[in-house]
C-alpha cells in the first residue's frame, strides 16, 4: 500500500471511530466501508464495520463483517466477541459458546486472564461441557494467584457463581467409586431418581460416554439431561441436550417427540407442528404405529388446528 493510500485508510478509520463515539452510526458506517474498500486485507475495518452494523440492528450483515475480520485475523477480539454476542442473542447457544471458546483462548494467549475467565464462563453458561467447566476452574485458580484488583475480583465472583457446587455434585463426590455412574447408567432408574440429578452432571456423563465411543449411552445421557433441565424449567438447556442427542440418533422418534413438546412449551406451535409432520413421515417409513399414536395424541392436544396433522391422524 502506498503512503498516500495508507493515509486515506487511516483517515477513514479515524472518521469512523469519531462518528461511532458521537453516536453518528450512519456516518461511521460509511467511513468504515471506505476503510474496508481501501484495505480489504486488514481485519480492523471489517470488525469495526460489524460493530456498527450490530448497533444498527443489521445482525446478518454484522455477522458477515465479523466473519471477514476473523478470516483475516482468527484471533481478532472485537470480531470474536461481536459474533458471540449476536449468536447468543439469537438463541444459537452452541455456536455462540464456540465463539466464546475462541475468544477465551485468544484472551488467555494475550495474558488477559480476567477477560478470558468471563468469556469462558459465558461459553459454559451457554453450552455445558466438562472441558469448558475445567477451563473456567483453571482460570479461577490462576486468578486467585494474581493481584486482586477490581476486574479480577469481579471476574472471580461471576465465575464462582457458575461453578458453585450443587448438592448433586457433592453427593456424587462423596459416593463410593463408580456409585454415581452406576446410577446414571442403570436402565431401571426411575423418573424421580433421574429428576433428583442435576442436568449438568447427566450431560457430563453423556459427554464421557461419547469420548469412550459409546454412542447409545451418550444419546441416553443427553436425553436424561434434557429431562432434568426441563423439570427445572431450563428449556434452552433442554433443547441443547436434545440437539446433541439428535446428532447421534437423527431418526430417534423419542427425541423428536421430546423436541416437539419443548417447542410447544416455548410457544413455538408452528415448529412443533412441523416436527410432528416430519415424525409422521418417519413413522410411516418404519411402519411404527406406536410413534404415530403418540404424535397424534400430542397433535390433538397442542396443535389441533393444523390441517396436515389432522389429515395424517384421521
Amino acid at each position: 500500500m502506498s503512503e498516500a493510500l495508507y493515509e486515506r485508510y487511516k483517515d477513514a478509520l479515524r472518521r469512523g471511530h469519531v462518528a461511532a463515539l458521537r453516536g453518528r452510526l450512519d456516518a461511521a458506517l460509511i467511513a468504515y466501508v471506505e476503510a474496508a474498500d481501501i484495505a480489504p486485507e486488514r481485519a480492523l475495518p471489517h470488525a469495526s464495520l460489524g460493530a456498527i452494523l450490530h448497533r444498527l440492528g443489521r445482525d446478518d450483515d454484522a455477522l458477515t463483517a465479523f466473519g471477514h475480520a476473523i478470516d483475516r485475523v482468527p484471533r481478532d477480539e472485537t470480531a470474536l466477541a461481536g459474533r458471540a454476542e449476536i449468536l447468543a442473542g439469537r438463541g444459537e447457544r452452541v455456536r455462540a459458546a464456540e465463539s466464546f471458546d475462541q475468544l477465551a483462548e485468544t484472551l488467555v494467549t494475550a495474558g488477559r486472564l480476567a477477560d478470558a475467565c468471563d468469556a469462558a464462563r459465558r461459553a459454559l453458561e451457554l453450552a455445558e461441557s466438562r472441558q469448558r467447566r475445567r477451563l473456567v476452574r483453571d482460570l479461577v485458580e490462576q486468578l486467585r494467584g494474581s493481584p486482586a484488583d477490581a476486574p479480577v475480583i469481579a471476574a472471580l465472583e461471576r465465575a464462582l457463581g457458575v461453578l458453585e457446587p450443587t448438592t448433586v455434585e457433592t453427593a456424587l463426590e462423596d459416593a463410593a467409586p463408580g456409585e454415581g455412574t452406576a446410577m446414571l447408567d442403570d436402565p431401571g432408574t426411575t423418573d424421580d431418581e433421574v429428576g433428583a440429578l442435576d442436568g449438568v452432571v447427566l450431560a457430563d456423563e453423556a459427554e464421557a460416554a461419547l469420548d469412550a465411543g459409546d454412542l447409545a449411552a451418550a444419546r441416553d445421557g443427553w436425553l436424561r439431561a434434557a429431562g432434568a433441565h426441563r423439570r427445572m424449567g431450563h428449556r434452552d438447556a433442554a433443547l441443547d441436550a436434545c440437539y446433541l442427542a439428535l446428532s447421534l440418533a437423527p431418526d430417534d422418534p423419542e427425541l423428536h417427540l421430546v423436541l416437539a413438546e419443548l417447542y410447544v412449551e416455548q410457544g413455538w406451535r408452528g415448529h412443533a407442528a412441523d416436527k410432528l409432520v416430519l415424525l409422521a413421515r418417519l413413522a410411516e417409513l418404519n411402519d411404527d404405529d406406536t410413534t404415530r399414536a403418540r404424535l397424534c395424541a400430542l397433535a390433538a392436544e397442542h396443535v389441533p388446528d393444523d390441517l396436515r396433522l389432522r389429515e395424517i391422524c384421521a
